[in-house]
């Protein structure tokens, strides 16, 4: 026999009523994350799409993050602002400079994907004291490699 719609409609009521109330059995205060914060998106709207500014800095502080903008500014076409948030535009123009020399075969597009990943590390290993696998990892090696990088871009501030 099936269950009535009243029935389903209260189970359904009783479990959004728990789940709001933030009783998951056995979860308690010191167990329970701290919600994280939204992160704001900006970006082009057009045609209806979205463009999200994605910031990763792999670890450089904001004054490193524009160094790095700095260089990337005079070299490879990045025109955004000079604020210390390596976002999509910082990335397709640091992928502009991958591509060029360092075997970047990916679509321009300000995503850090593996293949970008790649493609720096071929440039940290060999300019930038790098000492691990070109694997599309950026793992400790990678971020505190491309910090160097960043020291050498100071220069172009």
């Amino acid at each position: 026999m099936r269950p009535s719609v009243v029935t389903r409609a209260v189970v359904a009521l009783t479990a959004v009523a728990g789940i709001a109330a933030g009783g998951l059995a056995g979860a308690t205060s010191a167990s329970a994350q701290p919600a994280r914060p939204a992160q704001a998106a900006t970006g082009t709207v057009g045609a209806g799409n979205i463009a999200p500014l994605a910031v990763n800095n792999l670890g450089l502080r904001t004054n490193e993050a524009r160094w790095v903008q700095c260089w990337i500014k005079k070299y490879y076409g990045y025109n955004g602002a000079l604020d210390g948030k390596l976002g999509t535009g910082s990335w397709k123009a640091m992928q502009r400079f991958l591509k060029t020399h360092w075997g970047y075969r990916g679509s321009i597009d300000g995503i850090v994907g593996s293949n970008t990943i790649k493609a720096l590390q071929r440039n940290l290993k060999r300019y930038h004291g790098y000492t691990g696998s070109i694997d599309g990892i950026a793992g400790s090696k990678t971020k505190a490699a491309f910090k160097d990088f960043a020291a050498d871009s100071k220069r172009h501030c």
